[in-house]
């Protein structure tokens, strides 16, 4: 597929957990075109080193302070990779691709690299088909089509707001996984796409991800569990503030009727961390998905939703209402959400 790429639609969004971003250089032929967004974890406390030749802008915590207050940035929790929701705030472009700083273009089976904000992008810019599965995935792609017994009546799709992408080498396993498995890695290249179902729940990973922001970005905050009382709950540990972004993603999409894909394109992931270390809020967040999938299995948001804002705040309201007895932090992540939508309606302005 040609694809018809404009610069000046994308901002690349990378949060910067760690002071050396030398991780760039490897994808300078595919990244050297676009605005970088890097925002530094506020608890960091280098100096961030951004290698030379990207046109790229640094936000540490003085310039997020700035923009939103600090007592704005305390509550939205904006630590480790959720600061990475800041620079889905502040951007200004249609497109927006986020990867972590452990992932490094993949290569294809004849061991070409591949370029993941391409292959996002032609994700985004073509339809999605979450009311009717088909069965050679996306029919968009060049070499397949919608199959005998597929609706004509929905085969013009609906557009694409999440383009999510995948792993090799490392997958993103939760702590316990990796614990049974340590030396599993990934080596299947799967060369497909294809639309998650509607009414399906999905676990959306940020680790190498892209969006359309004009459709979908006033979902994508991923702050969940840096503030107060939900810290230790839901830390970026827990492997729940990007499931929990998707979970509300998911829901918003279906009802707006938009679509999410996954499959291409693949990331190199070169870091597995310590598994040991993040077993503890990783088993409370297994535990607490016990609770979260049911709620948003039965989410149902009312037709004067007509906006992503409108869902949104929706879906906070009923995480107050009918997830509070489960545990007290749903509250408090209730309020961080509703926090959210107030802080991308000031900066938009």
């Amino acid at each position: 597929m040609v694809l018809d790429i404009n610069p000046e639609e994308v901002d690349v969004v990378i949060s910067a957990i760690h002071a050396d971003l030398s991780f760039l250089e490897a994808w300078r032929p595919f990244l050297s075109p676009y605005h970088l967004i890097i925002v530094q974890d506020p608890e960091l406390e280098q100096n961030v080193e951004v290698p030379s030749g990207f046109d790229h802008t640094l936000y540490t915590k003085h310039d997020m302070e700035r923009i939103l207050g600090s007592g704005v940035l305390s509550s939205l929790g904006f630590r480790g990779h959720s600061c990475r929701s800041f620079g889905y705030l502040v951007s200004k472009k249609k497109y927006i691709f986020s990867l972590d700083d452990d992932c490094l273009p993949a290569k294809d089976p004849n061991g070409n690299l591949t370029n993941a904000l391409e292959h996002h992008l032609i994700n985004l810019k073509t339809p999605s088909t979450p009311f009717f599965f088909n069965t050679l995935y996306d029919p968009y792609r060049k070499g397949s089509d919608f199959v005998r017994g597929y609706p004509f009546s929905l085969r013009q799709g609906v557009p694409c707001a999440i383009s999510c992408g995948l792993w090799l080498n490392l997958p993103d396993y939760d702590a316990p996984t990796q614990i049974r498995k340590p030396e599993e890695r990934n080596t299947q290249y799967v060369d497909a796409v294809m639309t998650v179902p509607n009414a399906a729940l999905f676990p959306m990973s940020g680790i190498n991800i892209a969006f359309d922001r004009e459709i979908i970005g006033p979902a994508m905050f991923s702050g969940l569990g840096s503030s107060g009382s939900a810290k230790t709950a839901l830390s970026r540990h827990s492997t729940l503030e990007d499931i929990w972004c998707g979970f509300c993603c998911k829901i918003i999409c279906d009802h707006l009727r938009y679509g999410i894909k996954t499959g291409l394109p693949y990331v190199w992931r070169k870091e597995l961390g310590d598994p040991v270390a993040n077993l503890e809020g990783d088993v409370k967040g297994v535990q607490l998905l016990e609770e979260i999938v049911p709620f948003f299995q039965t989410v149902r948001l009312p037709r004067s939703a007509l906006t992503v804002e409108d869902c949104f705040v929706e879906i906070s309201k009923q995480v107050k209402e009918n997830l509070k007895n489960a545990d007290p932090i749903f509250g408090e992540i209730g309020s961080m959400m509703e926090e959210w939508i107030k802080a991308w309606k000031s900066v938009s302005s």
